[in-house]
This record gives C-alpha cells, structure tokens and sequence, in this order.
C-alpha cells in the first residue's frame, strides 16, 4: 500500500474541509439537542443557523415571518441559536422595563446594536449609565416648555404642506396627490430644523421636492439590515471593513450628518432643539464631534420616517374606511371653527381623532422588524434564558390572543367599545417601555394629530383605486419601504 501524504496540498485541504463539516455538525447537533434553548419551539433550521433569520432580514419579510412564527409555535420561538422571540404584554415588562434599584439592566445585544464598531455610541446603544446622561440633555429639547417653543416652527411647516397641496390642486385638479411624498417632505423639513436649526429645513416642501439625503438615508437603512445579517452568519469582520471603506450610502449619510452638525454648532445661541442640551454640556460629557453626530443622525432616522410612515399608515386605513373618514371629519370640522384654532398644543378631545392619529393605525403599520436586546441569567418571562430575544411590533400587534379581528381596523377598540372588551391594549407599545422608552413619543403624537387634523379640516379624500393594496408585499427593515400613496385631496367646502 502507497503511504498516505498528509503533507499534500489536496490532502490538506481535504483534511481541513472534513474538519470544518464535522465542527459544523457538531455544533449542529449541540445547538437542537443540547443547548440552553434546545427545549423552545421553533422551526429546525433556525434551531441550527443564523441563516434562516438573515435570509428573511434581507429580505424585508423577518417581521411578517416572526408573526406567523408565533402562529404556529406560541408566544415563545427560538429565531436563531441564541435568540428567542416573544409574544406577551408580561415580556414587554420584563425585558424593557423598569428594574428595582440594584438590578442590572438587560443590555442591548452587540450583534444587533453594535455592528459597526468603528463608530462611536449614541444614546440608544449606550450602556446605562451614559444613556441616561445623554438622555438627561436630550429630554430638554422634548419638554414641555420646548414644545411650546417649538409650536410655531413645526406649525409652520404644517400649514406650508396645506399651502403646497392646494397649489398642486390648482395645477392638476383632478389627478390625485401621492401624499407619501408630501408627508415625507413634511417630517423631514420638520426634523431638519429641529434637529440641527436649519431655517426651511431640507428645503423639501419650499421645493416640492426631495432632498438627496433623504434617498440616502433610506438606502443606508437598508444596507444596514443587510450588513447585519451577515454579521449574525459570522461574517462580522468583513462587515466592518466593507461598511467602513465601501458602503457608499453610509459613507454620504455621515459627510452631510457632519456637515450639519458643524453648521449647528456655529449658530452659537440657544434655541429650542434637539441638539442644544448636548451642546450645552458637550465638554463635561466628552462629547466630540463624533458622538455628537451619532446622536444627531439617531434623531433624524426616528424623527422622521417613524412620523411620516405612521401618517401615510393612518391616511390609507381611514380613506379606505369610508365610515371611520367620516365620523373623523366630523368631529374634526365640528370642533374647530377655523383652521388656526388647531395648533400643536392644544389637547384636542376629539376621541376619534387621537385614537386614528394615536392608536388605530399605529398597531397596524408598525414594521419595526427587531427589539432585541441580551439577557443576563436572571431570565425572562419565568424562564431562564442565556440569550438574547425580545419583541416584534408587528407580530405582537397580530396577534390573535391580545386582538379581535387583529387585522381590522377599528379605532373603537380602544374607545371601550363592547366588541373589544378582550384587547390586551397593553401589548401595544409602539414607542417601547421602561428606561429606554421613546424620549420623543409626545411630540410625535402631537405633531401627527396636528397634521391629520389639519389635512381632514381643509381636504375631502378619496384613496385612488391602484393604492387600495397599498400593504400587500411591502418591505420592512429598520423601518417600512414604503410605496407612493396616491389620493384624491379636494378643497373642504364648508357652510
């Protein structure tokens, strides 16, 4: 017999590929069998891999697949190794919420908070004790007293996207209004000078047009969730090169997130935005300039396409629910007399109103596709579990067990009507809970009824017929792709 030449390169690189697959089943069968989380429930493939999971985030579809994941496995499903996804109001207190004094909070997962390590933390990866630094500052921009300053610049803008939209009926009377772009236009003028003291923002409704960064932002959402996914399958330190050297989107996103935080910083005097309580104490909490535009470009991604992806969701349920459109327009024109009684802080008590503006909607076109955050040994839910996992918004939002009819539409369900006594309304959170909650939820709900009491006031709507599948087979990243929206606005005629 020949003797066998392990020192040959086909034999080496055989012996390596044998080893490599036998590693590969090893860890396999570990992970279904013999792993902390081998007991829950969950397909076998996602048991084993990151693959599946990744395949889905890619997609756009990881969202909408956990919803039907919990479906069919409960409200407790193994995504991947070492993460679990949950289904329960008691979740949303246990993983999110508050803790008693001395117990650690459960920090956010690294490989779904920190997957470029090469940028600097803002507050919504920070660890605790910085976060609530940083959000100490923040909270001045988000106050009452800054709210009320506020008032007129964000109201200004309102009344311009009205402005705009009646010389665009004059122009075209009879061709419908794509009010995705009209409400992205709006959201992003209003965070650009909020944001960074912009005077017309980006500019957008003054030119009824978009601009270049928001393209830019939108594509860097994506290529994120991309990158991510391959992070979670084990190509993290590719990542960081490709996302540091070749990511064209991210690389333009942080030049003009740069551009604009200098030009914040030269205006010098106080005013009433989101960046002056990290301005004002930037030396004493090391903020350079890195740190500060991190924050910054958080503030522009959730200032702006959560609020304009809420009313464009908002806008397509009511116009395709004549009798909801209705009674909305009814009490919205019989409790204003003019437009300019409706501004930003009064408390309307227009129950339908806020609840569309509120609530309605915000359970339905919610697409957050991850919450994810690490555990510690302490366990969740009663359950001990090593791993991270936490809450999908639309999939908790679906689900048959806390919702009539989970896929209906009914602003009464949260207005005590009897069909609905069984809604667990707690397992809504739109805006999360406990320590890291939204800072902003209140201007946003604020800022979204003005603007739909606004447009219901002054326009009649009617959804054009190509728009009536608006939902099917849209994208969620970090947030929804969403498609134009095309309605029909005609000038309100009051007596």
């Amino acid at each position: 017999m020949a003797p066998l030449h392990l020192g040959g390169p086909v034999n080496v690189a055989a012996i390596g590929f044998s080893l490599l697959v036998v590693y590969l089943v090893c860890q396999a069968v570990y992970n279904r069998f013999f792993h902390p989380l081998s007991k829950y429930p969950g397909p076998f493939l996602h048991h084993i891999s990151y693959l599946p999971r990744a395949h889905k985030l890619m997609q756009g579809r990881l969202a909408f697949y956990v919803a039907d994941l919990h479906k069919d496995y409960g409200p407790v499903v193994r995504l991947s190794p070492n993460e679990l996804a949950f289904s329960s109001p008691q979740a949303w207190r246990d993983i999110y919420g508050h803790k008693k004094v001395g117990e650690p909070e459960f920090p956010k997962s690294d490989l779904f908070y920190k997957v470029f390590t090469f940028l600097p933390l803002a507050i919504v990866n920070a660890d605790r004790d910085e976060h609530a630094l940083l959000r100490r500052q923040l909270s001045h921009g988000f106050s009452d007293r800054s709210m009320k300053e506020q008032e007129p610049i964000i109201g200004g803008y309102v009344d311009l996207l009205v402005k705009r939209i009646r010389e665009n009926l004059e122009k075209a009377p009879n061709q419908s209004v794509n009010m995705l772009q009209w409400l992205n236009w709006t959201a992003f003028d209003i965070i650009g000078d909020l944001g960074f003291g912009a005077a017309g923002g980006f500019g957008c409704l003054e030119g009824s047009s978009y601009h270049p960064w928001v393209k830019i932002i939108t594509d860097n959402m994506r290529q994120s969730a991309f990158m991510q996914a391959l992070s979670s399958v084990g190509l993290r330190g590719s990542i960081q090169w490709i996302a540091k050297r070749a990511s064209a989107a991210g690389q333009k996103h942080r030049a003009i997130i740069r551009e604009k935080v200098e030009q914040r910083l030269t205006l010098g005097a106080p005013r009433p935005d989101f960046l002056e309580g990290l301005i004002r104490k930037k030396e004493e909490l090391g903020l350079d300039l890195g740190r500060l535009q991190m924050n910054a470009s958080l503030i522009i991604i959730a200032g702006s396409d959560t609020t304009s992806t809420l009313l464009c969701g908002t806008l397509f349920f009511i116009t395709t629910n004549p009798e909801v459109l209705k009674k909305l327009v009814h009490e919205v024109r019989t409790t204003f007399k003019s437009d300019d009684e409706i501004t930003l802080m009064k408390r309307q008590s227009i129950d339908l109103h806020a609840c569309c503006a509120k609530r309605g909607s915000s359970r339905i076109s919610s697409g957050d596709n991850r919450t994810s955050q690490s555990s510690t040994p302490r366990g969740w839910c009663g359950r001990w579990q090593p791993s991270a996992g936490g809450l999908f918004q639309w999939a908790i939002n679906h689900d048959k067990r806390f919702w009539t009819d989970p896929f209906k539409f009914a602003p009464e369900r949260f207005l005590g009507d009897e069909r609905y006594k069984n809604d667990q309304l707690d397992a809504m959170q739109p805006f999360g809970v406990g320590p890291r909650n939204c800072i902003g939820q209140n201007l946003a709900y604020a800022e979204m009824r003005l603007v739909l009491a606004k447009l219901v006031y002054n326009f009649d709507m009617r959804i054009a017929d190509e728009a009536r599948g608006w939902l099917d087979g849209q994208m969620a990243y970090t947030s929804w792709v969403k498609r134009d929206l095309p309605i029909y606005m005609t000038p309100a005629v009051r007596e």
